[in-house]
């Protein structure tokens, strides 16, 4: 049977992801620089102590000839879930930020890094 969610076969606590999604849905803009700037020095400076690396992908397309789907696909990774709990529970300026940048609803997803 596959883990569902944190733990391997043998039980041995995994990585824990926690991606953002910024779609390009609408009329959606992105202010990528003070993304980079701004906010994912806020990130650093609450949830930063909980978070293994960060890795930020800016969309360019979504194959040939196609516009991306997302502005931004940010994904954290933490050692397991307790520190991605600690990180959440420190991430109110975070969230409340993502106005300043972004002006649509991002979606995100919380995964057990399988590879």
């Amino acid at each position: 049977m596959q883990p569902i969610f944190g733990a391997d076969n043998e039980g041995t606590q995994m990585s824990i992801s926690l991606q953002v999604f910024y779609p390009t849905d609408g009329d959606t803009t992105f202010d990528h620089e003070y993304f980079t700037s701004s906010h994912m020095t806020l990130v650093g400076e609450h949830m930063g102590p909980f978070i293994e690396s960060t890795l930020v992908i800016k969309g360019l397309a979504g194959g040939p000839d196609v516009p991306p789907g997302f502005h931004v696909v940010n994904t954290l990774i933490f050692s397991d879930q307790s520190a991605l709990d600690q990180a959440l529970a420190a991430a109110g300026p975070v969230l409340a930020d993502i106005k300043n940048y972004f002006n649509g609803e991002p979606q995100m997803l919380i995964g057990s890094v399988a590879a």
